[in-house]
């Protein structure tokens, strides 16, 4: 397990924009996909997006589909998830994950890595 560190989670009202990023150990992070997921109370933790080893290759839930955009600069080991026109159904703790490249993107149990999670609350 590699440790990824998470930043960038707030409060914001609907239709604002939060910017999440995440960090990880340079050999960690050239060789793995990088996802997003959150957990809201009460619910299952659920995919938001991931990104491929190179950047070239996103995936989406289709909630977040238009509105979020994952990218990575493997140059600073980091990944972000751009949340823009957020609704209160996107409160949730958000987590980055971790995943060996090969296979799908969606199930949790791919990725090996978890960070420790950042809240995001959005207002009506």
């Amino acid at each position: 397990q590699v440790q990824l560190v998470e930043s960038g989670g707030g409060m914001v009202q609907a239709g604002g924009s939060l910017r999440l990023s995440c960090a990880a150990p340079k050999r960690t992070f050239m060789s793995n996909v990088m996802g997003w997921f959150r957990q809201a109370p009460g619910k299952e933790r659920e995919f938001v997006a991931a990104i491929s080893t190179s950047g070239g290759t996103t995936s989406y839930a289709d909630s977040v589909k238009g509105r979020f955009t994952i990218s990575r600069d493997n140059a600073k080991n980091t990944v972000t998830l751009q949340m823009n026109n957020l609704k209160p159904e996107d409160t949730a703790v958000y987590y980055c994950a971790a995943a060996y490249s090969g296979g799908s993107v969606g199930p949790s149990s791919r990725y090996h890595s978890w960070g420790q999670g950042t809240q995001v609350t959005v207002s009506s």
